[in-house]
């Protein structure tokens, strides 16, 4: 991608011709505004006047008004949660993007440049993208030119791109069978500003001979040495190594746990010599799985016609499989049709395994209200190991709480490292093992309307928030208000905060008219953090209406305030 160096009065900057695929505190927690720049045609994209009804909360009454409606929403939603006192502006348009009739690109986003050793660099010789390096500076450092660049598929539901389908413009997180537009944009927003690295994942080179701060927090669990501590062929080399790469960002670790559930395991119990914990990908469909193990013998299915192994037919073998767990090979036919076949043998669950060798598994897909056992999905590594050791494997199909789902074994969320290397994927998406899912993973993924989960904690590894600049700043040891989570949140989020010493707090939440709409703690606490519940509900025992809400800190002679999004 065309890239050129240019002198800067605060530091290098490196400026990209096009989208890519990738301290001190400021004296301001003011919320960012973000501004959209149209940068389509008459008759195109933001300007389409093709009439439609209005959709989901959104009033446009045409497809380039709802379009940017559902712009203007999401760059609402990061701004409320994202402080700067540097206007980010992003360009943006609809084009046609790589497609077929059943997949393609939904849409782009990256920083239009990169800065490095301005003022107020938490990290000198590092990258940072244009939007964070404006904020940590509070100044505009590349002034007249934009700060991101954004373009989204313009041919989605049209001939020869994804053609049972179109983009959902409500903003209500209900598009049944369409695309949400809302969710996309706010992934790729979040690669603007800062979710990805300008380091090639494929060579392992650095752009301009300088790493990105991104790399400062990717640590490999295989050769315990974070990325800007490799060298060019050992990055290589980390970025398509399985379930090795994870974020060991401070504030990421410790909040994961609000927004990762517990890890789905297949636990092979006997024989001995096999006797592990196998990752597992769980169903959309069939009842969820819990902490109580389920036990039981694993059958081969054989339903005796063509892959005989694939569970595609009524199972010949039912009573072998009647009140065990039913081993099944992927593909030919659906996820569903084949645990519902499963299950009418007696199956008590059904676990299917890949047909290509590869990562963690990620989830079963589909909708089936009638199956009614559980089902996952494993590495085709882990299914031929069963399978080698048939009949007499015992195993154990649960949730174990003593890990994360989508995490390494101390708690490091994991980053996407599949094991042939996708350009745009690869190395700045979270894993699609995290359960429940997370708006920057590689894939579309059904979400609540504006929940920016996990991300916004990775936000603050890299310095977005006020004080809250991981390198030479931890949260501990002072008084202060973290923030809360989730922020978007619909009927509950948890408010975080520390105290330096023992001493009198006070909690509460405020309207952006500076009216008090509920107390939350007034009284003594101990130093150290603590964490509150709000529920949505005001002093009177009401619940409040959706809208943008302060939470404010006082204790110690310090005031701080944070902003909350609440969406229903």
């Amino acid at each position: 991608m065309p890239w050129r160096f240019g002198a800067a009065p605060r530091g290098a900057v490196l400026l990209f011709s096009a989208a890519t695929l990738v301290g001190a505190r400021p004296e301001s927690a003011r919320a960012a505004t973000i501004t959209i720049v149209d940068m389509d045609a008459a008759g195109e994209g933001f300007n389409d006047p093709t009439p439609v009804t209005p959709v989901g909360g959104n009033p446009g009454t045409t497809v380039g008004a709802q379009r940017l409606f559902v712009f203007q929403h999401a760059a609402d939603v990061w701004g409320a949660i994202l402080p700067s006192t540097v206007e980010i502006r992003v360009q943006a348009a609809f084009n046609p993007l790589s497609c077929t009739a059943t997949s393609g690109v939904l849409g782009s986003a990256g920083a239009v440049s990169v800065v490095r050793d301005f003022a107020g660099a938490p990290l000198s010789g590092h990258w940072y993208p244009i939007a964070l390096a404006n904020k940590l500076a509070g100044a505009d450092l590349t002034p007249g030119v934009n700060d991101i660049n954004a373009q989204f598929n313009s041919s989605v539901g049209t001939t020869g791109c994804l053609e049972t389908t179109s983009w959902y413009y409500g903003v209500d997180a209900n598009a049944g069978g369409k695309i949400d537009l809302l969710s996309t944009v706010l992934h790729e927003l979040g690669h603007g500003l800062g979710f990805s690295t300008t380091t090639s994942g494929s060579t392992g080179g650095y752009a301009g001979s300088f790493p990105h701060v991104w790399d400062h927090f990717l640590y490999d669990d295989g050769s315990g040495l974070h990325w800007d501590q490799m060298d060019d062929a050992q990055r290589a080399g980390s970025a398509v190594a399985c379930d090795q790469l994870a974020w060991d960002g401070p504030y990421t670790m410790q909040q994961a746990p609000a927004f990762l559930g517990a890890n789905p395991v297949l636990r092979i119990n006997a024989p001995a010599a096999i006797a592990a914990d196998c990752e597992a990908g769980t169903a959309t469909f069939g009842p969820a799985l819990t902490s109580a193990f389920m036990t039981q013998d694993i059958v081969l299915a054989d339903d005796g016609v063509g892959t005989t192994t694939d569970a595609c037919e009524p199972l010949v073998n039912a009573a072998a499989v009647s009140g065990k767990i039913a081993l099944i090979d992927r593909g030919n036919c659906a996820f569903t049709q084949k645990v519902k076949n499963a299950q009418n043998a007696g199956a008590i669950a059904a676990v299917i395994v890949d047909n290509v060798a590869g990562c963690s598994p990620s989830g079963l897909a589909g909708a089936d209200p009638t199956i009614t056992i559980p089902a996952v999905r494993i590495t085709l590594a882990d299914g031929n190991t069963i399978k080698a050791n048939l009949p007499g494997v015992n195993a154990s199909l649960a949730r174990d709480p003593g890990s994360l789902a989508g995490a390494d074994g101390v708690g490091r969320p994991r980053m996407y490292t599949p094991s042939a290397f996708s350009g745009g994927s690869s190395v700045s998406h979270w894993d699609v093992t995290a359960d429940p899912d997370l708006l920057m993973e590689p894939f579309a993924t059904p979400l609540a309307p504006d929940r920016v989960d996990l991300t916004q904690w990775l936000f603050a590894d890299l310095g977005w928030f006020r004080g809250l600049v991981a390198v030479g700043d931890p949260p501990g040891g002072r008084t202060h208000l973290v923030g809360n989570g989730p922020n978007p949140f619909g009927s509950s989020t948890t408010i975080h905060m520390t105290l330096a010493r023992d001493g009198e707090a006070e909690l509460a939440i405020f309207d952006l008219g500076g009216r008090r709409v509920a107390s939350l703690h007034a009284g003594a606490l101990a130093a150290g953090a603590h964490s509150f519940d709000w529920h949505g509900w005001n002093d009177a025992g009401r619940r409040v209406p959706p809208g943008i809400y302060l939470c404010r800190l006082r204790a110690e002679g310090v005031v701080e305030t944070e902003r909350m999004v609440k969406w229903q």
